[in-house]
This record gives C-alpha cells, structure tokens and sequence, in this order.
C-alpha cells in the first residue's frame, strides 16, 4: 500500500473522528444517525493510523505533496 493521505488530510479525518466520538458521548446524536457517523469516523480513524485511503486508490487520487 502506498500512502495516498497526507498530513491535513490526516489530520481533519482525525478531527472529524473526534468530534464524531464526542457528540455520541454526550448524546447529541442518537439512534441510526449515530451508528452511520461512528462508523464513518471508525473508517476516518483506521485510514488516517495507515496514512491509505481505499477510494483515493480506486480514483487515482492522493493527497500527499508530489516529491
């Protein structure tokens, strides 16, 4: 695998993961809404951890800065 996320977007996937996490803690989101959104933010997490993105790969698309 390689990697096809950089930095910012490492970063506002983890954010996004957090903010996600928080709302269901203190029961912001509830019911069917909040399993979507934990399992997205579960997906945001385990991306960002291996700095590769599956859709990004199927688009031909990467994020991180051309060397």
């Amino acid at each position: 695998m390689n990697k096809n996320i950089g930095n910012l977007d490492k970063t506002i996937r983890i954010a996004s993961a957090l903010i996600i996490a928080g709302l269901s803690y203190f029961n912001i989101i509830t019911g069917v809404l909040e399993i979507t959104l934990l399992l997205i933010a579960i997906i945001f997490l385990v991306t960002s951890l291996l700095n590769f993105c599956p859709l990004y790969k199927i688009f031909r698309y990467s994020s991180c800065k051309k060397e």
